[in-house]
């Protein structure tokens, strides 16, 4: 196979909390497999991370705690980047978006579009804090819902009921900087024109789909954004904390995190250029024609990495000779959950990376969670697979074939490699299975298919297994010990390719191999061809991998959720004569499409039995429109009429919190129940 020169990207994590292992699962450890590979094919390769240091997220931590937004970044960034390394994440920098060369680079793309025309000023309404002197994002404003009722609603959205609305219909509006009310203040920004790319994008897309195979959840969201049409978006914000404008008649005004953010990728492997000595060295990665491209993330992150950011480039490469090289791939993936639910720090489930690595060595958990990556589905995180991966796989199959090995080798062949005396079936079948392993594998990985090429990895262990089982050297030793120093050479030289296809995925223990081999990795290509010659003297084994008692997983099973006990919900109580003032009726939906301009909504189409009516509902991100057609729900049937994006919704569906952020399920009524049926 051709060398080939590649960048990888994980996504920027935040710099205001820790690294869980749902981050792990999407875009840290699929990259890390994928690159380590990549290296010991010999491939040129890049890769690059590091911490997301502005926004509001970061702002509301450091109110919260009363110290600077820099105290929060630099705590959370080292504590990450510590994590990283001790669960063997191999990148080649690790940077930060507040270094002043992160700065300058995003000031260069916006002043860029800035000179050419590209940008457009916008004015809009903003809530203003006038005793904190400061415009208020999103976040920073709460109220009361005027659809729903909810009291912590922000300015423009309520999370409970899916409603958008302007914000001058916010009830109650609160500022969580003072606490006083907020005015309505006029305010302008600077928006990026990504309507204008869509035909761009939509060609990029389909074609890199073509040539490189993009998953399919990849390509449905990017579906779902196109046919709702692109829209300009702003690129500033009215806020301190963040990279200044670079225009000198501009005051409090920084770039929006979501444009600048992904410029980390680009300033990160700078910053990697200069520690090198090489200041232009990032320019063989970021500006060649010959660069392959692939940006590791979970599925939250797709839409920045498939249509943002590629949009961002192309709008550079229209105006310069440099042009930037947009991303091959975006193998995306879904989210792990914890334990059947979603990770929730302040509910006290889950578990941190640098919390779980004072538990357990870092390999146990990569290969537990590279064994059961969420590459087309969510998956789950249990403590007790975790435990059967680590015994029963682990110890009991890889650890096994090396430790019963090893004992032979050491105790009749003086601690040597013997030689490979002649061959039977069994012999040259195992062999075979040895030399064609490193190629499956390999197929697998260069797909983007992890967790099949890992399932492969822990299957060339069973087939070492078996073979040692079905040859019996504790047999042959005695009644021929040719064959059976041919079995323990084969065997040997099983555990050598182990020990290089395992690489990726269990470094640590990898390292541990080559040490007992008393050999290095070969080159991929020739990995389960190379033989270790007769007579290769050996170093002591060691136990590899130690086994979890039940003991220890109980322990850890009972205190989940025990960090910090769930508060009940308070609720105004109402009286039963309030309550049967909502009458809550069965309708049956008949049509459905989304609503223009708008991601969240839907307009529908209900039977409500003696009369139609149509409802406009939050669950654009939860459903398709075609997937409601027929579909018989739960409906207050006595709302007031509100008006939606200039649409009548006459009522609303009733839903759950699916667990799934920003998701939730309808409540679906049997079939048998008539439209216009009242619910008791």
């Amino acid at each position: 196979m051709a060398k080939e020169k590649v960048l990888v990207t994980s996504a920027l994590p935040y710099a205001n909390g820790n690294i869980h292992l749902g981050h792990l699962s999407g875009a840290y450890l699929p990259a890390d497999i994928y690159v380590r590979y990549k290296r010991l094919n010999g491939d040129d390769i890049l890769y690059i991370s590091g911490s997301d240091e502005h926004g509001v997220p970061i702002t509301i931590s450091a109110d919260k705690e009363k110290v600077t937004p820099k105290e929060i970044i630099d705590r959370y960034h080292n504590a990450n980047k510590a994590a990283f390394e001790k669960f063997g994440m191999s990148f080649d920098v690790y940077s930060r978006t507040s270094l002043p060369i992160h700065h300058t680079t995003a000031q260069e793309f916006f002043k860029k579009y800035y000179d050419e025309g590209l940008l457009v000023e916008k004015k809009s309404m903003q809530f203003y804090d006038e005793k904190a002197k400061m415009f208020l994002p999103d976040r920073y404003v709460e109220g009361t819902c005027p659809r729903c009722g909810n009291e912590e609603a922000r300015s423009d959205e309520c999370e409970r009921c899916g409603s958008l609305y302007d914000p001058s219909e916010l009830k109650n509006p609160k500022s969580k900087i003072s606490g006083e009310t907020p005015v309505l203040k006029e305010t302008s920004h600077w928006y990026f024109p990504l309507g204008k790319f869509q035909d761009r994008l939509v060609k990029y897309v389909e074609e890199m789909n073509k040539k490189f195979g993009w998953k399919d959840n990849v390509l449905q969201y990017c579906k779902g954004w196109f046919n709702d049409g692109l829209k300009d978006r702003a690129i500033t914000r009215d806020l301190d904390w963040g990279i200044k404008v670079p225009l000198d008649e501009v005051q409090n005004k920084v770039l929006y995190v979501w444009f600048e953010a992904v410029l980390g990728y680009i300033s990160a492997t700078k910053e990697l250029s200069k520690q090198r000595g090489e200041p232009e060295l990032w320019k063989k990665y970021w500006q060649s024609n010959d660069t392959k491209y692939v940006a590791f993330i979970g599925k939250d992150n797709i839409v920045f990495h498939t249509i943002i950011f590629p949009a961002i480039l192309m709008a550079w490469n229209d105006f310069s000779a440099d042009k930037y090289t947009l991303p091959q791939n975006v193998p995306a993936n879904e989210f792990l959950n914890f334990e059947g639910k979603k990770f929730s720090k302040s509910r006290g489930w889950g578990i941190d990376v640098d919390e779980f690595l004072e538990l357990f060595p870092a390999d146990t958990l990569r290969y537990t969670l590279a064994a059961n990556l969420p590459e087309s589905k969510d998956t789950d995180f249990y403590w007790k697979e975790f435990q059967g991966r680590t015994n029963g796989e682990l110890a009991d199959i890889l650890g096994n074939l090396v430790n019963r090995t090893f004992t032979f080798a050491h105790k009749h062949f003086n601690g040597e490699v013997p030689r490979c005396g002649k061959l039977e079936k069994i012999d040259e079948e195992m062999l075979a299975t040895i030399n064609e392993y490193p190629k499956k594998i390999s197929g697998l990985i260069e797909r983007y298919k992890i967790k099949d090429a890992v399932f492969e990895m822990m299957n060339l262990a069973r087939a070492g297994n078996k073979y040692f089982n079905d040859s019996e050297p504790w047999v042959s030793v005695k009644k021929n010990k040719e064959h059976c120093a041919t079995t323990v050479n084969i065997c040997l030289n099983a555990i050598y390719t182990l020990a290089e296809v395992f690489e990726p995925v269990i470094p640590f223990s990898s390292v541990k191999i080559f040490k007992m081999l008393n050999t290095r990795p070969t080159e991929w290509s020739e990995c389960g061809s190379v033989e270790l010659e007769a007579g290769h003297k050996l170093n002591e084994a060691e136990i590899l991998f130690n086994k979890i008692e039940d003991k220890v997983i109980e322990e850890l099973v009972n205190k989940i959720g025990s960090g910090s006990a769930e508060v009940p919900e308070k609720a105004e109580e109402i009286t039963i004569d309030e309550f049967k003032k909502v009458k809550m009726k069965v309708a049956k939906i008949i049509a459905a499409e989304n609503v223009k301009k708008s991601d969240k909504l839907l307009k529908l189409q209900i039977d409500l039995g003696n009369e139609k009516r149509q409802v406009i509902a939050g669950i654009a991100k939860s459903y398709k429109p075609e997937e409601l057609i027929g579909k018989k729900v739960l409906v207050v049937a006595n709302l007031k009429p509100a008006k939606l994006f200039g649409l009548e919704s006459q009522g609303m569906i009733l839903a759950v919190d699916s667990g799934e952020e920003g998701k939730v399920k309808i409540i679906e009524i049997d079939e048998s129940i008539n439209p216009g049926t009242l619910a008791k």
